[in-house]
């Protein structure tokens, strides 16, 4: 007797779930726990990483991204108005600057701002600043696209409501646009500081101190001492308590004003 269509369907569910339980229980069987208990979850090399891994590099990690948000949301905003202006030379070049910094990756960039400038200009750079720039330059190009998108959304009759009442170009973008911008915007902004988390792990690149360490440096540094990969996974945790509250965020901002913004990478 033939089959029905939803026979069928719950017949080849059920075979995947059949498939997924062998699996695990295959899994279960032959792994050697033991051994992976001692390299993922050795609780004596967890309990050496603190109260360090919270007191240094989690407090880096969030100094670095919060210093590099700052930088990255003004030149972003201010990129995005050039993008926007009637000046064509305004707009060619903001429009170069977004362009080539999306095309770079971040480790070049902080590679070119924490070796490239001092070698070429003969100045040497704080090692603070050179983080805050570097993730700064990352940041904005993307930031400027998703503000560009933001403003460009707001009613063009909420502009043309406040030059009626006299307000001048400058006070309707500061006072009308910019403002409701913002609030379309703020869960793609919300995913660049997630990402801006992650790239501040790249500042293991420009040397450190224990005091200056990061998360990922930290790590590192943890892994070589303790032969096991029980660093790692902490310094995992860690950037998950960062990211997971910041993308429920994004999430409940989305769903109440929605996203005006890309994913980091894609055209806008």
């Amino acid at each position: 007797m033939a089959l029905t269509r939803r026979q069928r369907t719950r017949l080849g569910r059920g075979a995947q779930y059949a498939i997924a339980v062998a699996v695990a229980l295959l899994l279960a069987l032959t792994a050697d726990w033991p051994t992976i208990a001692r390299a993922f979850f050795d609780v004596g090399v967890a309990a050496s990483l603190f109260p360090d891994v919270i007191l240094i590099a989690l407090r880096n990690t969030l100094l670095f991204t919060a210093l590099g948000f700052v930088v990255a949301l003004a030149l972003g905003l201010v990129l995005a108005l050039m993008r926007l202006s009637s000046v064509r030379v305004y707009r060619l070049a903001a429009g170069a600057y977004i362009e080539f910094f999306r095309g770079l990756p971040a480790l070049l960039v902080f590679i070119a701002i924490g070796f490239g400038v001092p070698l070429a200009f003969g100045t040497i750079l704080d090692r603070l600043v050179s983080i805050t720039l570097a993730l700064g330059i990352v940041g904005s190009a993307y930031i400027a696209e998703t503000i560009r998108a933001g403003i460009q959304s707001v009613p063009r009759g909420q502009v043309e409501a406040a030059r009626s009442l006299g307000m001048s170009p400058t006070r309707t973008m500061i006072f009308i646009v910019i403002p409701q911008a913002f609030r379309i915007v703020l869960p793609p902004l919300t995913n660049e500081l997630i990402l801006l988390t992650k790239d501040s792990s790249l500042a293991f690149l420009l040397g450190t101190t224990l005091e200056q360490q990061e998360l990922a440096q930290f790590g590192r540094a943890a892994l070589n001492q303790a032969r096991s990969l029980t660093p790692i996974l902490v310094v995992g945790l860690c950037y998950l308590i960062i990211t997971i509250p910041l993308s429920y965020l994004a999430r409940r901002l989305e769903r109440k004003y929605g996203s005006a913004g890309m994913p980091k990478g894609a055209e806008v």
